[in-house]
């Protein structure tokens, strides 16, 4: 059977690796800074609105939030990083849970990082690209907000993030508002899915 996003639904919201469900089928996990417009991704790529909440201020997602697709196929949200404002022991907490979900997720098929196609590649950004590399685990970088910039300033900067990321990486100029990229992330989340 066909996987269809439109029907992803909310599953469940874990603080701690042991709240999530078992390890078995296939995730795909979304992670990016507070400020990438993570939430409003997963909601243009699903079609479903509303399924993950967009905040006004940026770190408010402080759980790992995991969306069903079909028995055994999920998407999971991760907290944000890097949001100066969050005090340092949320902060600590959240790097203490991404690296219990990240290091031990044997079902892990794909991982998507969202990025602000005006700032992308920051340091927390590379640390996440070096943590997947390490584990084999393929990346498609989102490049949001690409209504910000020209055509050509989005082409220009899919072009050196491409080339700062090297073969194999997947990366798409994307903006939740005009639709641009929701194709090409659809089918790089489907493909990954169905691995499971």
């Amino acid at each position: 059977m066909a996987l269809d996003l439109r029907r992803t639904a909310f599953l469940r919201s874990a603080a701690a690796p042991r709240d999530l469900p078992p390890d078995q089928g296939a995730e795909v996990a979304f992670a990016g800074r507070s400020n990438a417009g993570k939430s409003s991704a997963l909601n243009a790529i699903t079609g479903v609105h509303g399924l993950a909440r967009a905040s006004k201020t940026p770190g408010r997602t402080q759980l790992i939030n995991l969306f069903e697709v079909a028995p055994d196929a999920r998407l999971v949200d991760l907290p944000g990083y890097g949001y100066a404002a969050v005090p340092d022991a949320v902060r600590a907490g959240w790097h203490d849970m991404l690296e219990g979900y990240l290091g031990g997720r044997r079902s892990l098929r794909g991982f998507v990082l969202v990025m602000d196609i005006r700032h992308p590649l920051k340091d927390l950004d590379l640390e996440l690209i070096d943590w997947a590399r390490s584990r084999a685990l393929p990346i498609h970088a989102l490049l949001t907000k690409a209504d910000k910039l020209s055509k050509a300033q989005a082409d220009r900067a899919v072009r050196e993030v491409a080339d700062a990321l090297g073969a194999g990486t997947g990366v798409t100029a994307f903006s939740a508002t005009k639709g641009t990229g929701r194709d090409a992330a659809r089918r790089a989340v489907l493909a990954w899915l169905a691995e499971g």
